[in-house]
């Protein structure tokens, strides 16, 4: 409790400077971290276009296909990236009501519609979910996929 005008100069200074210092002291944490040793073999121009080379990108592998060239094939099954980037952000926990991936219980009564009408409640949008599950420039195509491969994690 305060008692006396002290007191309380003391605790309205305190509740500017602390919450700053913490401040201060993220902004310093946050950017004055570990410097990259401009020497070091990760810092090199190989090993910086390599890792931004778009055929090393996640969800891909390089196959060779003979000398010289090569072909990159998707790692993902049809549907699985668009999942990835889309679905999964509601349908992994279940949000806004979202049937959970997986759960054979909450899809059951979908399961019994169909993939076609399922497909076409994810492109036309249902309950909380928008059309086409917010995926705008997913082709219907795609969004079938991504149904199929929603559905096959049941099994």
């Amino acid at each position: 409790m305060i008692s006396t005008p002290k007191q309380l100069i003391t605790v309205v200074v305190l509740a500017f400077v602390v919450p700053l210092a913490i401040i201060l002291l993220a902004v310093q944490f946050i950017t004055g971290g570990i410097k990259a040793d401009q020497n070091s073999p990760a810092m090199s121009e190989q090993a910086i276009a390599k890792r931004m080379d778009p055929l090393n990108s996640a969800g891909s592998k390089k196959v060779s296909e003979g000398a010289g060239s090569q072909r990159v094939v998707a790692a993902l099954a049809p549907g699985e990236s668009l999942y990835n980037t889309v679905c999964q952000a509601c349908h992994s926990a279940g949000i806004a009501g979202a049937p959970k991936t997986g759960d054979k219980t909450a899809w059951s009564e979908r399961i019994k519609l169909g993939n076609d009408t399922l497909s076409k409640s994810v492109i036309n949008g249902k309950n909380m979910m928008p059309a086409r599950g917010g995926a705008t420039n997913a082709s219907n195509d795609d969004i079938r996929d991504s149904v199929d491969f929603m559905l096959s994690k049941l099994k």
